[in-house]
């Protein structure tokens, strides 16, 4: 008979084609009159939309997200908010502005709101990330869970192929290591083989046409369930690699989940059969996904992410500096190996 605890992270949603609209009523419903609107440079002018649509509950607009969440930048953003008066944030954009929103609400309480325009999950998650000398660190803090997320499809159409493939493997990885985690659930399996169906589905529909509004939906629906499957379960292997490589190496934090996706995925596989059969992608999942990138066009080698082969090593210290759960042993060998695969670009093997 099954046993297990699940806990429903208290947040709300806001789904479908034009949801953007409907952020005003949201942030007045929180009650918050200064909202310090948050964006990288690339989505200075969504973000500016946004403010625009918020009127005089917007406080202002900082396009400094950056990826990682360097510290330097989470502490303009702190101070910025503190002299703004702002009583919440509106994160918009991908993982880097929601990661900033987040360190605003670890330093100052604020609750955050997120609309999403990748697929990056990190809305559904009270999991947050700062980079300093090289070194990313995460944590987990109630405090800085969003409070309201809007998904509107609409606003990833801008996003291009690419990123949007890229940022879709991301979501993937988060709902392949649930599906293993030592606290899953069965409410969590469902809502990783239910996340996966949906991205793996969509994705190749949005790189025949990016414009395919309803396939853009089923990305963002894919990437909230696996999201909410990453903010419900501990992460293994898969995420302290990219961690390590982001925030050793600056390696782009998307691409760099998708070439290491598969080779993480074929390491624990033999010790997690049930789990990884559970994807619903035939035989051989890490294959599977290997050469679904391919078919799209996506990096899947570290090679031409910028990494150096000599920095196997100073990747694998790394990851091996502090133990983490994960169903596989880790070993310096098998860390290393696999980091030779993920480099050279080779298939992936247990």
């Amino acid at each position: 008979m099954r046993s297990f605890t699940h806990t429903a992270l208290p947040m709300r949603v806001v789904f479908g084609p034009g949801s953007l609209a409907r952020l005003p009523e949201e942030v007045a419903a929180l009650g918050l009159t200064r909202v310090l609107v948050l964006c990288s440079p690339e989505q200075a002018a969504t973000g500016q939309l946004v403010a625009d649509a918020l009127g005089d509950r917007a406080a202002g607009v900082l396009a400094e997200a950056r990826m990682h969440v360097p510290v330097e930048v989470a502490h303009r953003a702190q101070a910025l908010a503190a002299e703004l008066g702002a009583d919440g944030c509106v994160a918009v954009g991908g993982g880097s502005a929601v990661g900033l929103g987040k360190a605003i609400a670890l330093e100052h309480g604020l609750p955050v709101l997120a609309v999403p325009t990748t697929y990056a999950g990190s809305e559904m998650t009270p999991v947050w990330g700062l980079t300093a000398d090289g070194v990313k660190k995460t944590g987990r803090d109630p405090r800085v869970l969003p409070v309201s997320v809007v998904y509107d499809p609409e606003l990833t159409l801008p996003l291009p192929v690419a990123m949007s493939v890229t940022s879709g493997m991301n979501a993937i990885a988060h709902a392949v290591e649930g599906l293993y985690a030592p606290d899953g659930t069965p409410i969590v399996s469902l809502m990783a083989a239910e996340g996966v169906r949906a991205l793996v589905s969509a994705l190749p529909r949005i790189a025949a046409e990016p414009a395919d509004l309803e396939a853009r939906g089923d990305a963002q629906y894919g990437a909230w369930l696996c999201g909410a499957v990453l903010g419900a379960t501990t992460m293994s292997l898969h995420h302290k690699l990219c961690h390590a490589l982001g925030g050793t190496l600056d390696l782009p934090h998307a691409p760099t989940h998708t070439v290491v996706l598969p080779h993480a995925l074929a390491f624990n596989a033999p010790a997690v059969p049930d789990a990884v059969g559970a994807l619903g992608l035939g035989a051989d999942p890490a294959r599977a996904l290997w050469d679904l990138a391919g078919e799209l066009g996506a990096p899947r080698s570290l090679a031409e992410l910028g990494m150096a082969e000599a920095d196997v090593d100073v990747v694998a210290d790394q990851v091996l500096a502090s133990p983490y759960a994960n169903p596989r042993p880790v070993t310096r060998d098998g860390v290393t190996a696999l980091l030779h695969r993920a480099w050279a670009g080779e298939p992936p093997t247990a």
